[in-house]
């Protein structure tokens, strides 16, 4: 991927698999590991309004997710060897802790979130994360309290055998990786001005 080069591991190598390995388990130990890296990362006045659902294939929680799952999810989310199911604190607790400000609480899911995806790369396995499920009805499932919402899944295992899919989940695989240009998501003096100055090199 042109720019993609010049970055640090594990950013270089990252990238959202579709078929997954459904023999393959990980440790309570290396799913520690993969929730440390969420519990470190940033947070607005450290706040950490994160939280987890650890849905191990097999589990309750797992027949809970795979049950509400889009009609585009549900082949290849199964076969992940764990699903994280993010939620993150929008509204104050019973005792009026936390909930300040559900937009800061929704970016910093989302840094936790990518530092998972980063150490998940960083031990040799691959993250996945989507949206194409019933989050209500995964909420309800799992009992989440009603002042955190239940955002996305976090699909991580080790790549499977292309093989063992059906053709419409191979063909995801093989869809040329993009990225919008530079010049279409960077501003510089001003919005719509450009960065760098024409002229200079970026």
């Amino acid at each position: 991927m042109p720019g993609a080069e010049h970055l640090a591991e594990p950013l270089r190598s990252r990238w959202s698999p579709s078929i997954f390995d459904d023999q393959h388990r990980l440790t309570h130990e290396q799913i520690g590991t993969l929730l440390h890296a969420a519990q470190w990362a940033p947070s607005s006045g450290n706040s950490q309004p994160w939280a987890f659902v650890v849905a191990e294939r097999g589990s309750a929680s797992h027949d809970v997710l795979t049950q509400h799952l889009s009609r585009g999810n549900a082949g290849w989310v199964p076969r992940a060897s764990v699903v994280l199911v993010t939620a993150t604190q929008v509204a104050p607790d019973e005792d009026g802790n936390g909930g300040r400000s559900e937009a800061l609480a929704h970016y910093d899911l989302g840094q936790a979130a990518a530092h998972v995806t980063l150490q998940a790369r960083a031990m040799g396995l691959h993250a996945h994360q989507f949206g194409g499920f019933d989050q209500a009805a995964v909420a309800a499932g799992l009992g989440v309290p009603a002042h955190y919402r239940v955002l996305s899944g976090i699909a991580i295992g080790a790549r499977g055998n292309p093989d063992d899919v059906p053709e419409r989940d191979r063909e995801r695989e093989q869809r040329p990786r993009a990225r919008r240009p530079l010049a279409e998501i960077v501003h510089g003096a001003a919005w719509g001005e450009p960065w760098p100055p024409p002229g200079e090199a970026l």
